[in-house]
């Protein structure tokens, strides 16, 4: 078993930011299944003691953290969660609102700076959530959940305030900056 495979194996694991199938870390790392479930099987040994650990099912993998140190990440997000979402995060919202399913790089490019703490911090929250683009499976689209929707007091992004003419605006300002749709060497 090569200390390269396993390495790579837990940072496909760690990038995902949650579950991964097993047939899409087969693909990943050019494994068959037998390979793939013993070069898991020894990443699981290489964490043992650590604060991470290796979850898996059948079809699923992911990294989490241990029964022991999960109850000091609670309280740290109870805290941050505790905290008011501030201006970037009402940035991000708005756009994801207002634009529809967004790409970081989309969302990146509009506000001028990275947003990947404030992304992670609105999907901690249930405001967000994150799915496979269909367009590249290298990264992620953004969507408003329905809780935030809910919380907002409309059905569907259409019942928000001015939203006609905020899409125009947004789209007339996206075809004159030329915001990139696809930014391949970046990974969610």
């Amino acid at each position: 078993m090569s200390d390269d495979l396993v390495a790579r194996a837990e940072a496909f694991l760690f990038m995902e930011g949650g579950s991964i199938s097993l047939r899409k870390l087969e693909q990943l790392l050019n494994l068959k299944r037998p390979a793939l479930l013993e070069t898991l099987t020894e990443l699981s040994r290489r964490l043992e003691g650590r604060g991470i650990t290796l979850i898996q099912t059948e079809t699923e993998a992911t990294l989490a953290t241990t029964p022991e140190t999960s109850h000091a990440i609670e309280k740290a997000y109870e805290k941050e969660l505790g905290r008011e979402i501030g201006e970037a995060g009402l940035e991000v919202l708005a756009i994801i609102l207002y634009r529809g399913a967004s790409t970081r790089a989309q969302i990146d490019y509009i506000r001028g700076v990275n947003t990947s703490s404030t992304i992670r911090t609105l999907l901690a929250r249930g405001l967000l959530e994150r799915t496979g683009n269909p367009d590249d499976a290298r990264e992620y689209l953004y969507r408003p959940t329905t809780e935030l929707l809910a919380h907002l007091g409309v059905r569907n992004t259409n019942e928000l305030p001015e939203h006609a003419s905020i899409v125009e605006e947004l789209s007339a300002f996206e075809k004159q900056q030329e915001v990139p749709q696809k930014n391949h060497g970046e990974i969610d």
